[in-house]
């Protein structure tokens, strides 16, 4: 299949996909230095794509009618409607069939890509094993609670929020948690002043040192569904529920393999690649 395509329409695709990758914006929304480094970034982009496809490896390749429609159709499924995902293309420089002709560009690329990097060794256990051994510190996981919290903020210009208030409204709050320590959810969400009050005051599952560090000595001395009495932080007072303890631990050889192969299978591609782009005719 050809599909015949103007450098200012694959330009124009290219300029958009890097905006888009970089940014998480289209072009015309750039600020004037955020476009320049877009720009150049797509030139260079354009420049080694280019280079692929007169490669001996690119003549043989084929891209078919369906894997053209299936890139077309999903960029196309981003968009509720026709008209704006023709007026979004139109703003940059292109139409459906400029579009097509420049996915089929990339997608020639990509099978390219794909097709140099398989030639990259396969990873044997020795290799993993030998990684493992020697950066074991990578697979130590750290101790992690999962935790909640109602909290009561110190503010002075608001009466309810002095510090004696606050502290008092506390404590309250602790005693009915005592009793009724099933009814945190329900607390956080009628008196916590924290966004995650919307949540029952989870907090989600932290290592030592991400909250406060009052909260951190308090929460990694609890048992599993104690419930702290009031903890005083910079920002007010915290009654904090400790919800799961995961222990710290160090990742077998054989849990750690699947994590070491991918990442030196990576790792041995990317190499392949740019071994073989590096020998590619200026």
């Amino acid at each position: 299949m050809n599909q015949n395509i103007t450098p200012q329409a694959s330009d124009s695709y290219t300029l958009l996909r890097t905006s888009l990758a970089l940014f998480k914006k289209q072009p015309e929304d750039l600020q004037a230095t955020e476009l320049e480094q877009a720009k150049t970034q797509a030139a260079n982009e354009f420049t080694i794509e280019s280079r692929i496809l007169k490669s001996p490896e690119a003549g043989s390749v084929i891209i078919s009618d369906h894997e053209l429609q299936a890139a077309y159709q999903e960029i196309r499924d981003r968009y509720e409607d026709e008209e704006t995902f023709l007026s979004d293309l139109n703003k940059n420089h292109l139409d459906e069939n400029s579009l097509r002709a420049a996915l089929f560009r990339q997608c020639r690329v990509n099978v390219v890509l794909e097709m140099i990097a398989s030639r990259s060794p396969t990873i044997n256990e020795v290799e993993i094993g030998i990684y493992y051994h020697l950066h074991k510190e990578q697979f130590h996981l750290p101790e992690l609670r999962e935790a909640a919290h109602i909290f009561i903020s110190i503010n002075p210009d608001y009466p309810e929020n002095t510090y004696d208030m606050a502290l008092s409204r506390s404590q309250e709050l602790y005693t009915k948690l005592q009793k009724k320590p099933y009814k945190f959810a329900d607390l956080a969400l009628k008196h916590s002043e924290c966004p995650t009050a919307l949540q029952g005051g989870t907090l989600g599952i932290v290592p030592k040192g991400k909250l406060y560090p009052e909260i951190d000595s308090v929460l990694f001395n609890m048992k599993n569904g104690e419930i702290s009495q009031p903890v005083q932080s910079e920002i007010g007072f915290h009654l904090v529920l400790c919800t799961k303890i995961q222990k710290a631990e160090t990742l077998s050889l054989q849990k750690a393999t699947p994590k070491i192969q991918q990442m030196m299978t990576d790792r041995a591609r990317q190499k392949c690649l740019r071994a073989w782009l590096s020998s590619l005719p200026k």
